[in-house]
């Protein structure tokens, strides 16, 4: 994604801070680079207006940029005319609104994260097995709207471990759990011992649903922890695994604050902080999290900057069949049909 350098404010702090440590895994995980790249390629591939449902990822400043190329952002279809290009987030959506963009005769391109489709695909294998499925995860994230609406009747949310204890189902002996994508392990974990205790006979998924992005960037936040004063976490207020990275700095002691951008950070949550620790959610662009290290050079006097390395990514999903489709209806059109 080619984005503009966005200024950076370094007016010099009395405030000093000898070390700034970086997560080395850090930002964009496979399948929001997978997202952000189907919205160029369809703006490239399908002429005049593309449409997106929702956010395509949860960060303003991508959605900006986006918008500035030319995506249209909605959140319901009736904002969207009759047989237009339609792309569906990251977030994934639930088969109602799969069927109301198909009646609407919109040409969809589904820009759902793999690892969200594979919680679908087992939540409605559970579901013909006529198993209560509980999805832990936050009833009110789009994420887990739309893994709700794969089996409505047979799915409950349960969001904490108070949950966990006082949910009932009509047969203990068929229950399975999934999860949010984007959750934090620890919190899981706790959630799904309770579950276990209660229904021994309780089916996990075939692997694990929380993502390796996340599960990446949260052990990274835990190695980080013990070396840092304070941590500070890129990514947008409605980022479920941004969040997260706050949460798990906060159980290991540590104060941890959410920024969108290097302009939020308050000199007060800095008084008497050495080493300052800084990483970036799933959706947070790498050009932001150069904005934070320059004002910490230029404004709190820092030097000393180290890059934590825990592991190397080195996942990569392919693009969706529609766009694949595009390119070479694309390019059949220019060599004028030859194969």
């Amino acid at each position: 994604m080619t984005i503009r350098t966005p200024s950076s404010s370094g007016t010099p702090s009395a405030i000093k801070i000898d070390k700034l440590i970086l997560a080395k895994v850090r930002g964009f995980c496979a399948g929001v680079v997978r997202a952000i790249e189907v919205v160029e390629r369809a703006l490239e591939l399908c002429g005049g207006k593309v449409y997106v449902r929702h956010e395509i990822i949860h960060n303003r400043y991508v959605v900006d940029e986006l918008r500035k190329k030319g995506a249209v952002f909605v959140e319901e279809l009736s904002e969207v005319p009759e047989g237009s290009w339609l792309i569906f987030s990251a977030h994934g959506v639930s088969p109602e609104v799969v069927a109301e963009a198909r009646s609407r005769n919109f040409k969809v391109i589904d820009a759902t994260c793999p690892l969200v489709t594979k919680v679908h695909l087992e939540a409605i294998a559970l579901a013909k097995r006529d198993y209560t499925i509980i999805l832990i995860g936050h009833r009110d994230h789009v994420e887990t709207i739309g893994t709700m609406g794969e089996a409505p009747e047979h799915m409950v949310v349960v969001g904490s471990v108070a949950e966990a204890e006082t949910i009932t189902v009509p047969t203990p002996e068929k229950v399975a759990y999934l999860t949010q994508t984007t959750l934090s392990l620890d919190d899981t974990r706790e959630i799904v011992a309770v579950l276990k205790r209660r229904f021994p006979k309780l089916m996990p998924p075939k692997k694990d649903d929380i993502c390796y992005a996340t599960q990446n960037r949260q052990n990274a936040v835990k190695a980080m922890v013990p070396q840092v004063d304070l941590l500070l976490v890129l990514g947008a207020p409605n980022s479920s695994n941004s969040n997260r990275l706050c949460e798990v700095a906060r159980a290991k002691g540590v104060r941890s604050h959410l920024i969108e951008r290097a302009s939020d950070i308050k000199d007060e949550w800095l008084t008497g902080v050495k080493t300052m620790g800084l990483t970036s959610g799933a959706s947070a662009p790498e050009i932001l999290f150069q904005e934070v290290i320059s004002l910490a050079r230029d404004r709190y006097g820092v030097t000393n900057v180290e890059e934590l390395e825990t592991v190397v990514e080195t996942e990569h999903f392919g693009l969706p069949y529609e766009i694949i489709k595009l390119v070479k209806e694309k390019r059949d059109a220019s060599s004028g049909g030859a194969s």
